[in-house]
């Protein structure tokens, strides 16, 4: 049985609402974006995605740690929140695999957290008022205080947080079995499962970092880019953009996730904004409005682009469309861009097709890669 702190823990949101917890995992105090995740299971995999930098995860699941840490599903080098909120800790882990506990590893890394708080009542507050700024102190036990110093924080809006995630130099995965292309993958906040996928189907991929150049791109021989995922305001990103742009001047196949989808649908001339609470976990429904499937999918986005559903869009490049929509609330989970030859030059998802850990409905996303790479 995994000893337990009863140290007292405080957590204050922007708009003065506050909660009173235990100590859960490193002492000290953190600031952040509180949002929600409703996935009941994969918080290894959530509190490492670099998409969750600078912000305050609150797990809606109600018993969190049951499988402690292993050394295999990390999705990057660290944890990346700013903190962690759980109703109940595990006493117990229970798991093969595991090799210390969630506590031990977010005191390793410094990851403040809380516990024995009413997560039920803070998501409802967070779906009725929308993601806001947050403070967690064990240190600081005056809500008043904590409150302060919250409110001195930057907001999400408007963050450009790329660069505190994205690789330094570039690094190779090479293909697994017979090498069929190469793909140059721009790490906006790429999870490690991504280029892992890619590599299973045959493709070299060269991770660059986020201030790569298209001459950096054409010094790998890719023939086609990636965007991945990553933290932030796409609004921004403006760098990001203007590369894309390049890339889709020079003709080169597209595909982006989440993050990427935010950049594609704006070098495409959209807008993008903020969601008022976002989408995060392993179960909202999309459907592909060109075969009609639903499928469960991972996502972890706080951010949408602002496309039209009803018709495409004409580019300089051919026309684009909302391949993707949210079946909770319409809001865009894909883009296709067709050229004017019947072409896909480019495709992208808001949501998590590497899905670790799951659901898998949409790795099929991975395969329709490689056919748009074989395309042209």
């Amino acid at each position: 049985m995994e000893p337990r702190t009863t140290a007292p823990a405080l957590l204050v949101l922007e708009d003065g609402r506050s909660f009173r917890g235990v100590s859960f995992g490193a002492a000290g105090e953190t600031f952040g974006e509180a949002v929600f995740s409703t996935g009941m299971t994969g918080y290894q995999e959530t509190l490492t995605d670099p998409s969750y930098h600078r912000q305050v995860v609150v797990a809606t699941a109600p018993h969190i740690g049951n499988t402690g840490w292993n050394d295999e599903d990390d999705e990057s080098r660290r944890i990346w929140v700013a903190g962690y909120v759980v109703r109940e800790v595990a006493r117990i882990r229970s798991n093969w695999r595991s090799v210390r506990s969630l506590e031990d590893e977010l005191r390793e890394q410094g990851i403040v957290g809380i516990a024995e708080v009413d997560t039920r009542a803070l998501t409802r507050h967070l779906r009725e008022r929308g993601a806001m700024r947050v403070g967690i102190s064990t240190t600081e036990l005056d809500a008043d205080a904590l409150l302060a110093r919250v409110l001195a924080q930057p907001p999400m809006a408007g963050a450009h947080l790329v660069g505190d995630v994205t690789v330094s130099e570039a690094l190779v995965v090479p293909a697994e079995g017979e090498k069929r292309f190469t793909v140059a993958a721009i790490d906006l906040g790429i999870k490690e499962m991504t280029p892992e996928l890619m590599a299973r189907r045959g493709l070299e991929v060269h991770v660059l970092p986020a201030s790569s150049t298209l001459d950096d791109i054409r010094a790998t021989g890719a023939d086609g880019v990636f965007f991945s995922n990553g933290p932030g305001d796409p609004a921004a990103a403006d760098e990001a953009v203007a590369l894309l742009t390049e890339v889709l001047d020079a003709g080169l196949p597209y595909f982006g996730i989440c993050f990427g989808n935010q950049i594609f649908g704006r070098a495409l001339g959209f807008g993008t904004y903020k969601l008022t609470y976002g989408h995060r976990g392993i179960n909202v429904p999309v459907l592909d409005r060109a075969t009609g499937a639903v499928e469960i999918t991972a996502q972890n986005h706080g951010f949408a682009v602002d496309a039209p559903l009803d018709a495409p869009t004409p580019t300089r490049w051919g026309d684009v469309r909302v391949s993707h929509v949210c079946l909770n609330d319409d809001v865009v989970e894909g883009l296709e861009l067709t050229g004017s030859d019947g072409r896909i030059r480019g495709f992208s998802v808001q949501y998590h097709p590497e899905a670790a850990a799951g659901p898998h409905d949409s790795a099929h996303l991975f395969d329709r890669f490689v056919e748009v790479l074989e395309a042209h």
